[in-house]
């Protein structure tokens, strides 16, 4: 009996393959589907719904191991090597300070604006314990997320990073072309240089973006926080009591 159940636990998911396979293809093709798979497949499902739902828990718990173990590989490289996860990435705080706070945002998120307000606060509080590093994760439901991203890194290379990305929250209702130049402008950016930068940002953009999911992130703003007495992620509310807090010890991340 369990051979049977493996068996028809293999065919339906390679049957739901090939049928996913065929639903996708464009119309001409999607006509030439062959009924009697199909009915197969869906005969299957009818008689065997248990396989099926035994099928995707397996899946989902595998992919949910594999999110675990990515997670611990970070925490432990964050741990270990800090400097690694930071890269190149923009840097505001103490170079000395020991907790390094790690934020993906997206700079037409809504609260990713109302936590730079909290994070300004929080950088004067503790500028000479805390060290910020910020990592770009536009999503792809905010138009212009990525443009403003664009623009800020090329920014950064200009060394003027924070100052753009301060300007970019400040007036995130206006995002768009007119207002990445404007503060280009105000900021005596080489215009020049700030366009051609902005061309070429998607690689390092890229990069922060393919940590964000495989650590599982789903939404902006995220923090993940090291220090002498914590590591894991972090909810904004609870940084300043982490930072001041040493009894707390132990990996958080969910």
């Amino acid at each position: 009996m369990r051979q049977l159940l493996q068996y028809l636990r293999t065919w339906i998911i390679l049957s739901l393959v090939c049928l996913l396979l065929t639903w996708s293809l464009p119309a001409q093709a999607a006509n030439q589907i062959n009924p009697k798979l199909e009915q197969q497949v869906l005969q299957i499902i009818r008689e065997h719904p248990e396989v099926l739902i035994e099928s995707v828990q397996t899946y989902q718990q595998q992919q949910q191991d594999k999110l675990k173990q990515a997670r611990q590989a970070f925490l432990q490289n964050f741990k270990t090597n800090s400097q690694a996860v930071i890269g190149n990435s923009p840097v505001a705080g103490s170079p000395q300070a020991k907790t390094v706070l790690v934020e993906f945002s997206d700079f037409q998120c809504p609260y990713c604006a109302e936590a730079h307000k909290t994070l300004k606060q929080l950088l004067a509080t503790h500028q000479n314990d805390l060290k910020l590093v910020y990592k770009h994760f536009p999503l792809p439901i905010h138009a212009e997320a990525m443009p403003a991203a664009q623009a800020a890194w090329a920014a950064n290379q200009q060394s003027k990073f924070w100052e753009y990305q301060d300007a970019l929250f400040t007036n995130q209702k206006q995002l768009g072309e007119v207002l990445y130049l404007d503060i280009a402008k105000k900021l005596n950016l080489d215009l020049e240089k700030f366009k051609s930068d902005r061309l070429i940002a998607n690689a390092a953009i890229d990069q922060d973006i393919q940590l964000a999911q495989k650590l599982g992130i789903a939404g902006t703003p995220f923090f993940v926080m090291n220090s002498p007495n914590f590591s894991g992620a972090v909810q904004l509310s609870d940084i300043e009591g982490k930072l001041t807090d040493t009894s707390k010890q132990g990996n958080n991340i969910p």
